[in-house]
């Protein structure tokens, strides 16, 4: 009794536990739970992190420099000392064996040509730019995961219709052999039957296989275990409005894609860039102020030496040597308009290109649809036909094969019609409003 309650209670924990591994998710929990997992995302931010601290570094420098040292020195051998004050001169001098010295420097700056400014303005550019690439980078993931959500989705719904039509495929055979066994149809006939059976079944193998991969696909999009299945959204599939023109749809683009935001913002750093090389060529000004001390013991003290001033600094080098950073910085202004013409073109391009497949993806709906009428029409007189000993059991076979291609056909294109969709949000950078 002990034996049979153990076993009994770990067979309900497995259960438990196989309960548990199971999932049900919608395409926008699926898209959500993706995008916080996302390791492209993890480094994004990474770079953020980055362009915020270059911003930090940029804005330090408009801050005033405080620098302290200070020394001590021991002298093992006495020195010579030879002092002139006061038209008076001696020598030997007093038996200095160590000296101590310490200074404070301040340094204020007042005016650099703009370089300074200009670094603080250019690296606020880079940071929103990373943070729109980052933003950009979400809606491709957004669509990543669409993608393999769809595979999912269809390869669930071919596992579900092939098992219905292996169910009645069985059936079928199981009448055929009683059939057989009464002497109204011939061995081959049922033998036909039986082998349309196993293709079914070699069908049902290779769509639970591709599930399974599709399966493991997703588990590593959403950071889940490996092992989770995950159930889909039966109305995964919903009506796409599509009654709007292309140029709605670029304009949507043009308004909402956020990698032609972040290259306007390094545009904008760039011209800025430009800006504080120019200013390479001006003079810094800046305030400076000081602290001495010093003591040699028995010899020598110096304290409360205080000196402040004004700073100019000019690299003369720059009458004779020409301005690298500037022709850089010019260089890279003509790359990145000539990215910004690029980019323009190709989201052009790209827009009207995904509307097109939108309507093509849609349209095949309603040939398929047609197809699988005429198909269970086809089968359903075709096996009244067979019925009433008028066909033959190879044309009744064709025709059931028909109707199973015919429904397999209107699963997918209903789910390529809305993934379509999902590609022409993510065009126009709208796919995660």
């Amino acid at each position: 009794m002990n034996k049979f309650l153990t076993t009994a209670l770990i067979v309900g924990t497995f259960y438990s536990v196989s309960a548990q591994e199971k999932r049900l998710l919608s395409l926008e929990e699926a898209v959500k739970l993706g995008i916080e997992n996302s390791k492209n995302l993890k480094i994004d931010q990474a770079k953020i992190e980055e362009s915020t601290a270059n911003l930090l570094e940029a804005k330090n420098r408009q801050l005033p420099e405080l620098k302290v040292s200070g020394s001590y020195l021991y002298l093992p051998i006495k020195p010579n000392i030879d002092m002139k004050i006061g038209g008076v001169s001696g020598s030997g001098g007093p038996d200095v064996h160590q000296a101590m010295y310490g200074t404070a420097n301040l340094s204020m700056p007042i005016y650099s040509g703009g370089r300074i400014k200009y670094g603080i303005k250019s690296a606020e550019y880079l940071v929103e730019a990373s943070k729109l690439s980052t933003e950009n980078d979400k809606n491709a993931v957004a669509y990543n995961i669409s993608q393999a959500y769809n595979n999912l989705f269809k390869s669930s719904e071919v596992v579900k219709l092939l098992k219905e039509n292996l169910a009645s495929s069985q059936k079928r055979d199981q009448s055929f052999i009683k059939l057989e066994n009464n002497g109204v149809i011939a061995k081959n006939d049922r033998l036909k039957a039986q082998l349309q059976t196993s293709n079914i079944e070699l069908q049902l193998m290779e769509a639970e296989n591709n599930y399974n991969i599709a399966n493991i696909n997703m588990d590593l999009l959403l950071g889940l275990p490996d092992n989770t299945e995950i159930e889909v959204d039966s109305n995964y599939i919903g009506a796409d409005d599509l009654g709007k023109p292309d140029d709605y749809y670029l304009n949507l683009a043009r308004e909402n894609r956020k990698d032609i935001q972040a290259l306007d913002y390094q545009r904008k750093a760039a011209a800025l860039g430009t800006k504080a090389a120019k200013a390479e060529n001006l003079p810094s000004i800046a305030f400076t102020g000081g602290y001495v001390a010093a003591d040699i013991p028995k010899f020598f003290t110096l304290t409360n030496a205080v000196n402040v001033g004004v700073g100019i600094q000019y690299n003369l080098s720059n009458i004779w040597k020409k301005n690298s950073s500037l022709m850089q910085s010019k260089a890279r202004e003509q790359e990145l308009l000539a990215n910004n013409e690029l980019l323009n073109d190709n989201v052009t391009l790209e827009v009207k290109r995904d509307y097109q497949n939108d309507l093509y993806a849609h349209k095949k709906i309603d040939v398929y649809q047609k197809t699988l009428e005429q198909a269970e029409e086809n089968y359903r007189i075709t096996l009244n036909k067979y019925n009433n000993g008028l066909e033959t059991i190879t044309n009744l076979l064709d025709a059931d094969t028909a109707k199973i291609t015919a429904n397999v056909n209107v699963i997918t294109s209903k789910a390529d019609a809305a993934l379509a969709h999902k590609k022409l949000l993510q065009t126009t950078g709208t796919i995660n409003n």
